[in-house]
């Protein structure tokens, strides 16, 4: 049931048979069908979610009315709302299914005990945020220096799997892209 988090936390930090068991006594796991949304502007962010099976996209509402695509999260990726999560504000974003989904859920309740019992998931998170920081980093230098078709084609050169599996309007607003240019994009292509 918890193999796919064990192995992934495995990859970094070495859990014993206790550990683990202290841990999956602590996690639950839910089924999210498509379109569902985890969070929602407004709510406060009091869990974390490691996804099993599906995709999510983490988007907010511009001032605009526009809802604009900031991340996506896969399979063995985490995906939370940390500003929200840490400081039990109203968060500023929504957490929604792309597709029907399963994750784990980690309550921030359980978050410090666990750290307490278990001190090597600290090391196991630093290193996760890292590479999600790491990853937001590339993404804003991407922004500011690539264009619109130029992201696309890293993208699908780094990620083809991931671009075909994303619904094209999705894609778009993630890429900052109109849907009609996105598909002048993958015609040009063919």
């Amino acid at each position: 049931m918890f193999e796919a988090i064990i192995t992934h936390i495995n990859k970094h930090v070495l859990l014993t048979p206790a550990e683990e068991e202290i841990l999956t006594s602590s996690l639950t796991i839910r089924d999210v069908k498509k379109k569902e949304h985890l969070l929602k502007e407004g709510q406060v962010c009091t869990e974390n979610y490691f996804i099993i099976k599906g995709c999510f996209r983490m988007y907010i509402n511009t001032s605009k009315g526009v809802e604009q695509v900031i991340q996506f999260g896969i399979e063995n990726w985490w995906i939370t709302d940390y500003v929200s999560f840490k400081s039990g504000q109203p968060s500023g974003f929504n957490i929604q299914a792309v597709e029907n989904s399963q994750v784990v859920v980690l309550h921030k309740k359980v978050v410090e005990e666990l750290f307490s019992k278990i001190p090597k998931l600290e090391r196991y998170f630093r290193v996760v945020a890292e590479k999600a920081y790491s990853a937001q980093l590339m993404r804003i230098h991407y922004i500011f220096n690539l264009t619109g078709e130029e992201q696309y084609n890293l993208m699908n050169s780094r990620f083809p799997e991931f671009v075909q599996r994303i619904p094209q309007y999705l894609l778009a607003s993630f890429l900052g892209i109109t849907p009609e240019f996105l598909s002048k994009l993958r015609a040009k292509k063919e």
